[in-house]
């Protein structure tokens, strides 16, 4: 009888936890690059209101997020929401699809690992999730912080303190001229020392999550009650709901470093020398004090609360389009 409910629980969830090995790699991928790139599109105009909050000197970093919306499209219309999204947008397809690959890849011969463990159900999910956010951001860094330099100098396009650039490949031009391949990778070990633990944070509150909820809802170990699968509404909406909550939490603790990574890739004006953390750290601290760390918070905090929401869901329904079919 137990053996029957443990094969039941494992029907019932077995859409809610696809693995590697059941995926077709090159729809997997397809869909990824549509989906995902229509995600980026809708949330694009919050990392801009973001990385402005965050370098602009004078009244910017005190005025709220919405208006300074509303202060870019009054001056640049709605291309000013969208700068650096073309660049974005292309240049994330190869990244995505190593970023991809290395999450499920390293999640899956973790979960394997792990089989020899005994412990809840829920904190081995959270550690597999865990492990692979971490090498999968730490295997990305490489090639998404020099996409970030050039997207995020597009960005700020007229602010103090910026450089002037007419497109990517004149961004990366004057990065090169001015420093070498190394300016390209600003802010490169600050980014890879603290997102990485930030997106081993986010995957691993993500797995647990969502299995505790699915516990609680009766599909879970031992809680397995129910013979039918989870229906689509319920994935939807238990997916997006720890999403959410990963990607708020993870918001807080990641904006103070966000703000000093962003300010390290596209400011020029330290005066001599290269610029560096501490010189960015202290000039920071001088213009806002503290609270100058969370610049930018409220749309960066909607940005990842979205992020979360919209990611993991877009994410979970590419995993399902992709389930191998059965002869």
């Amino acid at each position: 009888m137990e053996a029957e409910v443990a094969a039941a629980s494992e029907l019932a969830l077995a859409d809610t936890n696809i693995n590697w090995d059941r995926l077709d790699k090159t729809r997997f991928h397809a869909f990824g690059a549509v989906l995902f790139t229509a995600q980026q599109g809708l949330l694009h105009p919050t990392a801009v209101v973001k990385t402005r909050m965050q370098v602009a000197d004078g009244g910017i970093p005190q005025m709220r997020g919405f208006s300074v919306f509303k202060s870019i499209l009054r001056s640049d219309g709605i291309a000013g929401a969208y700068r650096g999204f073309g660049t974005s947008a292309v240049g994330s397809l190869p990244g995505r699809v190593l970023a991809l690959t290395s999450l499920e890849v390293s999640k899956d011969m973790t979960l394997k690992y792990m089989e020899k463990f005994d412990m809840p159900e829920a904190t081995r999910l959270g550690i597999a999730n865990g492990v692979a956010g971490m090498l999968s951001n730490l295997v990305s860094c490489g090639y998404y912080v020099p996409l970030d330099v050039v997207c995020q100098r597009l960005m700020v396009q007229g602010l103090p303190g910026t450089t002037v650039c007419h497109g990517p490949l004149d961004a990366m031009r004057k990065v090169i001229k001015s420093e070498g391949l190394r300016g390209l990778y600003r802010g490169f070990g600050l980014t890879a020392l603290t997102q990485s633990p930030a997106s081993a944070l986010w995957w691993g509150a993500y797995g647990a999550a969502q299995h505790l909820i699915w516990s609680g809802l009766g599909y879970g170990d031992e809680l397995a009650e129910k013979m039918e699968k989870p229906s689509h509404v319920e994935m939807i909406t238990v997916q997006a709901a720890a999403g959410m909550v990963a990607g708020a939490c993870s918001s807080v603790i990641t904006t103070p470093v966000d703000t000093v990574k962003t300010r390290l890739q596209v400011m020029d004006n330290y005066g001599g020398g290269r610029p560096s953390v501490m010189k960015t750290v202290k000039n920071l601290v001088k213009e806002d004090g503290w609270w100058g760390f969370y610049r930018g918070f409220g749309p960066r905090f909607l940005n990842m609360s979205l992020y979360g929401t919209t990611m993991i869901v877009t994410y979970e329904l590419i995993k399902r389009l992709s389930v191998k079919q059965r002869n």
